[in-house]
C-alpha cells in the first residue's frame, strides 16, 4: 500500500461514516424545526399579553419573575361571558369518543363483509365506497344540513309536489349530527384500511370454524376482532386526533354555543 492510499483510507472510513450517520442528523434537525414553536407557545402561555406583544418568547428568561399563571386562571375560571376551558374539553370528549368508537365498529362489520362474504354486487359496491374519499367534505354540509334541520325531501321544479325521502331527526346543533358526521367521513378509509387487513387473515382459520358451525356473527367476534386489533388500534388513533383538532365540522354543526369543543 503506498503512502497516498494510506492517507486516504482514513478519510473514507470518514465519509462513509458521516454519510451513514446523515440521516440522523436530518431527523435530528427535522424535530428541533417541530419543536421550537411547541416551545415557544408554552413559554408564551406564562407571558402577559403587553410583553407577549413586544418581544419574542425567546426574551422571556431575562426576567423570570415576568412569568405568570393568570393566563391559566382566566381559562379555567367560568364566567357569564367565556364557559371554562374544563366544559369545552368535556365537550371534546363527549364528542371525540362516539365519533371514534362508532365509525370503527361499522367499518370493521362492512370490512369483514366485503372479504369473506359473497354476495351480488360486492365489488362494485367496495368501490363505490372506497371512492368516496377523493370527495371533499365541504361538498356534503349542505346536504347534511339539510338533512339535519328538515330531513330530506325531493321536490320537482315547476311542480308543485314534493315527497319525504327522510324525516326530520331533529339532531341539528347536537352532538350526534357531528358523530354522524364524523362517521360518514371516516368510514371510506376506515373500510378500505380494514378490509385490506382482515382479507389478508388465513382462510383456514374461517373455513375451520365454519366447519365448527360457527355463524358469521361468531366467526367476526372471536377471530376478527381480536386478530385485528392492530389495524383497529391504528384507525381509532387516526379517527380520535382527526375529530380531536376538527374545527370545521363542529363550527358548522354546531354553530350555538352549546356544546362548545375545545378546537
Amino acid at each position: 500500500m503506498t503512502s497516498l492510499q494510506a492517507a486516504s483510507a482514513p478519510t473514507g472510513l470518514r465519509l462513509r461514516r458521516l454519510a451513514a450517520e446523515a440521516p440522523t442528523w436530518v431527523m435530528w434537525l427535522i424535530v428541533v424545526v417541530w419543536t421550537v414553536p411547541t416551545i415557544g407557545l408554552f413559554v408564551s402561555s406564562f407571558r402577559k399579553v403587553r410583553d407577549i406583544d413586544s418581544s419574542g418568547w425567546w426574551t422571556a428568561w431575562n426576567d423570570l419573575d415576568n412569568l405568570t399563571l393568570q393566563n391559566y386562571r382566566d381559562i379555567f375560571r367560568e364566567s357569564a361571558a367565556q364557559p371554562s376551558m374544563w366544559e369545552f374539553a368535556l365537550n371534546s370528549v363527549a364528542i371525540v369518543v362516539p365519533a371514534t368508537i362508532i365509525p370503527i365498529a361499522v367499518a370493521a362489520f362492512a370490512a369483514y363483509g366485503f372479504a369473506w362474504m359473497d354476495f351480488r354486487g360486492r365489488n362494485w359496491l367496495f368501490i363505490g365506497l372506497v371512492s368516496m374519499i377523493a370527495l371533499p367534505n365541504q361538498m356534503a354540509f349542505v346536504p347534511l344540513l339539510q338533512l339535519f334541520n328538515g330531513g330530506a325531501r325531493f321536490t320537482i321544479p315547476g311542480v308543485d309536489w314534493t315527497l319525504a325521502l327522510l324525516p326530520d331527526v331533529g339532531i341539528a346543533n347536537t352532538a350526534a349530527a357531528v358523530w354522524l358526521t364524523h362517521t360518514a367521513f371516516g368510514l371510506p378509509l376506515a373500510v378500505l384500511l380494514l378490509h385490506n387487513f382482515v382479507s389478508q387473515l388465513p382462510r383456514d382459520i374461517f373455513e375451520a370454524a365454519r366447519i365448527d358451525g360457527a355463524s358469521h356473527f361468531t366467526i367476526f367476534c372471536r377471530l376478527v376482532v381480536p386478530l385485528a386489533r392492530p389495524a383497529l388500534a391504528a384507525f381509532a388513533v387516526f379517527q380520535f386526533l382527526w375529530t380531536w383538532n376538527d374545527y370545521l365540522i363542529a363550527s358548522v354543526f354546531l354553530n350555538e354555543n352549546e356544546p362548545m369543543t375545545i378546537a
